[in-house]
């Protein structure tokens, strides 16, 4: 495998209001999700209109190929309080791993995990600072979890350090339709209607405050994909979904 590239350059990763290092980035990014952890599959549904479920589907159709191998290793980042991790596990005849920084979203996976009888097998870990050796994975999910990293050229770097040569890393996020129209409608909504009804029923006026806020800073798909490929991917791809507002970013990492 040919050598990591230095992660030299200005830092670019999330920026919370209030923050300016990483570790604070960090910090009220895990402070966040934790308070809103117990109402967020909730939250997730009502605010896409249940479309996330969808955005999953696909991104697991996706990645079919490898899920169908028994000796592939499968870890979903950012795994939050699940439902990523548990729709990969169900394609597969072996366990999935599932790591957050956050404690309070792992005990919501947790119990998911528990009630469906499942074999995923979760930690507790920072996806800038991962404890596994390198080329340990074949395949490396992360949904709507990427977007709030504190340095994403670290994170590329991070992750594709533990991929094996060949496998692949499906990022799902956000992103900014690219239809004008299209766009100011989403703004409108993301700005005025969704902080609103995520205060209300989270009780956490910052985290859905926040949220649009990321979506807006966030690199569009094709400078995330040339990002990707500078970080040691040899192929990185994107598609968009539901007039892109989100889209599925694909790397494969090289020899």
């Amino acid at each position: 495998m040919s050598q990591s590239p230095s992660p030299s350059g200005p830092a670019r990763g999330t920026t919370p209001p209030g923050t300016s290092t990483e570790d604070q980035a960090a910090g009220y990014v895990r402070s966040m999700f934790g308070r809103v952890a117990s109402r967020y599959d909730l939250l997730n549904h009502l605010l896409s209109f249940q479309t996330d479920r969808y955005w999953r589907a696909r991104t697991v159709s996706r990645v079919s190929p490898i899920l169908t191998r028994p000796d592939a290793r499968v870890i979903d980042l950012c795994c939050g309080t699940g439902d990523l991790m548990l729709a990969l596990e169900s394609r597969r005849a072996a366990r999935v791993f599932g790591s957050d920084f956050c404690h309070p979203m792992l005990v919501e996976a947790g119990r998911k995990v528990a009630a469906r009888r499942g074999q995923s097998v979760l930690f507790e870990a920072d996806a800038l600072r991962l404890p596994l050796p390198d080329a340990s994975f074949d395949l490396i999910t992360v949904a709507f979890g990427f977007r709030n990293f504190a340095n994403y050229r670290k994170g590329l770097i991070e992750l594709r350090r533990i991929l094996r040569p060949g496998g692949q890393l499906a990022i799902l996020e956000f992103s900014q339709p690219p239809n004008p129209l299209f766009r100011a409608l989403y703004n409108w909504y993301s700005r005025r209607i969704l902080p609103r009804i995520g205060a209300l029923v989270s009780g956490s006026v910052d985290a859905y405050t926040y949220l649009p806020e990321s979506v807006r800073k966030f690199p569009l798909p094709d400078e995330l994909a040339s990002e990707m490929h500078a970080c040691g991917f040899a192929q990185a791809d994107y598609t968009r979904m539901t007039f892109g507002i989100v889209a599925l970013h694909i790397g494969t990492a090289g020899d």
